[in-house]
């Protein structure tokens, strides 16, 4: 592991990029340390400030730039909702900075279509859960819209990776799909632990269709493999809905 991060930290532009990645992987421990004094509002800007290159250049780019950068940043700010709801336990707090710090020297410079495929697996999983964490009271609507943006970059990202002629089309599927998905279980909110239930039905979901594709791209998708995959998520769905208090209110 060490040495697949150092080989991915390695210089690619002299010393301006060496201290660029210095700079980033400070932004994590930075972010801890606001989190442990009850900063947290400075702990959200650290991450937000830490990509102020994408608006080193003229306005017209401004919003692809957000979009390229969007699930380093949905996944950044999920580590810091992370690393405030666990402030009672140092333990937590510490494993959610390591694994932030993991995320910005080893996953999110991946350039592979699997490492990419990876980063939006974790943005989607990450975003989610931290959305549906911190707004937990919050109107359905909140879910709604966020889930929905949230899903549609982490597709847009996904679905760039493989040069995909549909991938807006696509990926405003996905969107919907999970914001409506959202709107009707926010109604009985359920937690498996710290686990929102909407959450694990969607990346049960995603990551299953994301499975079928990404085996397609690579021509292994047999047909004994499609089966397979679709009944594992037919049969996971169908156990979580079956055994899901639908009780009414939020049931943790």
């Amino acid at each position: 592991m060490v040495k697949a991060v150092l080989k991915r930290v390695k210089p690619k532009h002299g010393f301006a990029h060496l201290l660029h990645l210095g700079l980033i992987a400070v932004v994590p421990p930075l972010a801890y340390i606001f989190v442990q004094l009850d900063f947290y509002t400075i702990a959200i800007a650290v991450v937000l400030l830490s990509k102020w290159r994408m608006f080193a250049v003229r306005p017209r780019h401004w919003l692809a730039h957000i979009r390229t950068n969007s699930v380093d940043i949905i996944t950044s700010l999920g580590f810091v909702v992370f690393m405030i709801g666990a402030n009672d336990s140092l333990y937590w707090q510490l494993w959610w900075l390591v694994a932030y710090e993991i995320w910005v020297l080893y996953l999110k410079p991946g350039t592979s279509a699997f490492l990419i495929s990876v980063q939006a697996f974790i943005a989607q999983f990450v975003g989610l859960t931290a959305l549906l964490l911190a707004y937990e009271s919050a109107p359905a609507s909140v879910f709604v819209l966020g889930a929905g943006a949230i899903s549609y970059f982490v597709a847009r990202h996904f679905f760039g990776a493989f040069e995909e002629g549909h991938a807006i089309q696509y990926s405003w599927l996905w969107s919907f799909f999970a914001a409506s998905l959202i709107w009707i279980l926010s109604h009985w909110l359920l937690f498996y632990g710290p686990l929102p239930q909407p959450v694990v039905l969607l990346s049960v979901i995603g990551y299953g269709l994301a499975g079928l594709y990404f085996l397609h791209e690579h021509d292994k998708l047999t047909q004994m493999v499609r089966r397979q995959i679709m009944f594992a998520v037919t049969v996971t769905v169908l156990v979580i809905l079956t055994f899901s208090n639908w009780g009414d209110g939020v049931i943790k």
